[in-house]
């Protein structure tokens, strides 16, 4: 499939997930700041779009369960963050980053991209096509399922927070988020759903989350439309830190 296939593949795809219900302003609650920590990618892959499965004009997807991940990015007042920048990043199937310090015994598959990047349209939209995380245990340290989000606005970074899936059981062994639940931290706003696709031959999920930064859209207007990546703080790595 060409480059310019998937583009069309995902837009269409994007098209059809983007049915999230409207909200109300008073009903919005801020989504926890989980931390980016220490495995944002040291060295960005080639190939930094929407869809983690297949690099550049590569034929072999990353081995995993397909799942499309789609959502908003909005201000605490309800309002759509426009022209702002979403990454994410996450193991493969193995258990291993896009990072030095963060590949795992099983080994690394080089056909998933293990980042990503999207710019939210006039809506605050989002699209991700990847991998449904898994859990794994690297450095001596165990966690859950997740993907890790961080979302810029005009080169500054708004939220770094991560993805987890609703009603796992591996969040009730995960280090961080018994921390978060102790420290009250609302977690229930970075639990989300993977619901099969119906009548998907392949296994395929969908999950969709929006994303409430505690900001107002006053707050965020500095005069530009200039979009940039926030400078994640890269932590040097440490076996206790959050991952």
């Amino acid at each position: 499939m060409t480059t310019q296939s998937r583009r069309r593949l995902l837009q269409a795809v994007a098209a059809g997930a983007y049915t999230i219900p409207g909200l109300y302003a008073e009903a919005l609650k801020i989504t926890a700041n989980l931390g980016e920590g220490p495995f944002y990618p040291d060295k960005m892959p080639l190939d930094t779009d929407n869809d983690l499965l297949v690099l550049n004009d590569g034929i072999t997807p990353a081995a995993g369960e397909i799942s499309y991940v789609s959502g908003r990015v909005l201000t605490k007042s309800g309002e759509p963050l426009r022209n702002g920048y979403v990454e994410i990043w996450q193991t493969d199937i193995n258990g291993s980053y896009l990072h030095t310090g963060g590949r795992n015994t099983g080994g690394y598959d080089s056909n998933f991209q293990g980042y990503g990047r999207f710019v939210t349209d006039s809506k605050g939209q989002y699209f991700f096509r990847t991998i449904k995380p898994v859990e794994y245990t690297l450095q001596g340290a165990y966690r859950c399922p997740h993907i890790h989000f961080a979302v810029s606005k005009s080169g500054h970074r708004l939220i770094a927070t991560q993805l987890l899936i609703k009603g796992h059981p591996a969040n009730e062994r995960d280090g961080l988020v018994k921390r978060a639940r102790a420290q009250g931290d609302m977690l229930e706003s970075v639990m989300v759903d993977f619901k099969p696709v119906p009548g998907s031959k392949l296994k395929e999920y969908t999950a969709n989350w929006d994303i409430v930064i505690g900001k107002t859209a006053q707050e965020l207007e500095d005069g530009t439309l200039g979009i940039g990546l926030g400078k994640p703080s890269r932590p040097k790595f440490n076996p206790s830190n959050t991952r």
